[in-house]
């Protein structure tokens, strides 16, 4: 197929891709439009960047045309690619001015999603949850829902959207189309696609789980200390934007700044942000504003930036599945792309992963024969002279030796450090001092004058006498009320009570007492 006008499109549908100048189809639109307008259940899959969001949307359009009273709900796991998929079914909708669209994705006021709602929209994009939400506030109907887009499966099953996905559609008919596309087709989707779909056509392009040949990538073993500074080398020696992948989203923020401060101009992308602010950051990298983007996982799918040349995965993901969808950030539409992993030694066990996913061969080599198996990770170009030099300095993670009693070596080397023990009846030359240990005497041990026994304290008894300068422990005394002793004598000071009735001389004043006041006496002084 080597344009759009064999396809039996509406006029409207002809018209607005001649204005996004969509002259030829790609692959995966040649073979998944004509299946969508018969009506039929689609488990599409290709490469990212190969334009399944247009693959599905103009099916879509197409049955709303047909159908007056008809919806369509599309399903995405994250805003960034609703709002991506948002802006293509707009472009399509040019000369399509009677269907409204509603975007329902969390961290947007619910009070602007409403008012859209109340135009009564055809086509709804969003994210399950907050789908869900506006099901549970009745301010959405599915009722005539009878095209349902499932868009990364697999992403949305991984962030733990599959219970919500079966609640909402609960709330749509089940006479309805279903399609579903990814990047990938892993076997828990493949299970999914029969509870969802209805005998689907099956459309795959390509190898889903390799990395696409234009894309030059590069591997490059290194330690961890030394990352940062070989990723400034690494911008240096590239060209155009960049995109660098890392763990966390404080590692973003980290990065930004850091990199900042180096003189490159850079924002952070994470799940921390809110929406104005992920918007903001979108739209300044897609004008070229700032030229690198540090990001979580968060921006391995739907981000499509034509622009973005080069890929740097500073840290590995923590799903082998993402490292394909992070590779498919750069090299859109065609063009070429470069990209580049950086492999620390913690990162053996992911890279391991990554490596049987790409090439399922691999699987019970890789890990045995490291260096080896690092010339068959992808079928992308790679310059494999610099991990070469890089392995000198690569070092093995730290084994603790074990040494033989029969052990004999040069003068100069030591064993480890251990112990001695020693019996009582080890008796040495005079020199030598055995460990120090406490002692402990007897009551009846008596030895020379100048011996001193350990410290004691003493007890006294009540009818113990002594000498004239004996002085026994101090102890507090008790005065009874009848004791009566000798004018000089002072008893302790006690307080005294007064009573309310006990009246003394003009001079003596009682102690003072705060007064409590009641509203009926504030009212009457008052008057």
């Amino acid at each position: 197929m080597n344009n759009f006008e064999s396809l039996s499109l509406s006029e409207g549908i002809k018209k607005a891709l001649k204005k996004i100048n969509f002259d030829k189809p790609t692959p995966i639109q040649a073979q998944s439009i004509p299946i969508g307008i018969q009506g039929k259940d689609i488990l599409g899959s290709a490469q990212t960047g190969t334009g399944k969001t247009a693959a599905y949307s103009i099916p879509l359009i197409e049955s709303l045309l047909k159908a007056d009273k008809s919806m369509a709900l599309v399903l995405t796991p994250t805003r960034e690619l609703a709002k991506q998929v948002m802006d293509v079914i707009t472009s399509l909708l040019s000369d399509l001015n009677h269907i409204n669209t509603a975007c329902l994705i969390g961290g947007e006021q619910m009070t602007r999603q409403l008012k859209q709602l109340k135009k009564r929209p055809r086509i709804i994009v969003g994210t399950p949850g907050r789908i869900n939400d506006h099901l549970d506030r009745k301010s959405l109907k599915l009722s005539e829902a009878k095209f349902l887009v499932l868009d990364e499966t697999d992403r949305m099953l991984d962030m733990g959207f599959g219970v919500q996905i079966d609640r909402i559609l609960k709330f749509v008919p089940k006479d309805r189309q279903t399609l579903l596309f990814s990047a990938t087709i892993p076997k828990e989707i493949e299970k999914l696609s029969l509870k969802y779909l209805i005998n689907p056509e099956r459309v795959s392009i390509g190898a889903t789980n390799t990395v696409a040949t234009n894309i030059d990538h590069e591997v490059l073993e290194i330690k961890q200390e030394v990352k940062y500074s070989k990723l400034i080398e690494e911008i240096n020696n590239r060209y155009g934007s960049i995109l660098i992948f890392v763990k966390t989203k404080h590692a973003t923020d980290k990065m930004a700044k850091n990199l900042t401060k180096d003189g490159f101009k850079s924002q952070s992308l994470n799940g921390n942000l809110r929406q104005n602010k992920r918007d903001k950051v979108m739209k300044d990298f897609r004008n070229q504003k700032f030229r690198i983007l540090v990001a979580t996982d968060i921006a391995a799918r739907g981000l499509d930036v034509p622009h973005i040349e080069n890929v740097i995965n500073f840290d590995l993901p923590q799903l082998a599945e993402d490292f394909i969808h992070r590779m498919g950030r750069t090299g859109r539409a065609g063009a070429v792309g470069s990209a580049i992993s950086f492999i620390s030694p913690r990162d053996l066990s992911k890279w391991n992963e990554i490596q049987i996913m790409l090439d399922p061969k691999l699987k019970g080599k890789v890990g045995k024969k490291g260096k080896k198996s690092l010339g068959n990770a992808t079928k992308s170009r790679k310059k494999l002279t610099r991990s070469k030099i890089n392995n000198e300095g690569f070092k093995k993670p730290f084994k603790k030796k074990k040494f033989r009693k029969d052990d004999n070596r040069d003068e100069g080397f030591k064993k480890p450090f251990k112990k001695k023990k020693f019996r009582k009846d080890d008796n040495r030359d005079e020199g030598f001092k055995k460990p120090f240990k406490k002692k402990k005497f007897r009551k009846d041990d008596n030895r020379d004058e100048g011996f001193k026994k350990p410290f004691k304290k003493k007890k006294f008894r009540k009818d113990d006498n002594r000498d004239e300068g004996f002085k026994k422990p101090f102890k507090k005394k008790k005065f009874r009320k009848d004791d009566n002793r000798d004018e000089g004598f002072k008893k302790p000071f006690k307080k005294k009570k007064f009573r309310k009735d006990d009246n003394r001389d003009e001079g003596f004043k009682k102690p003072f007492k705060k007064k409590k006041f009641s509203k009926k006496n504030i009212k009457k002084r008052r008057t």
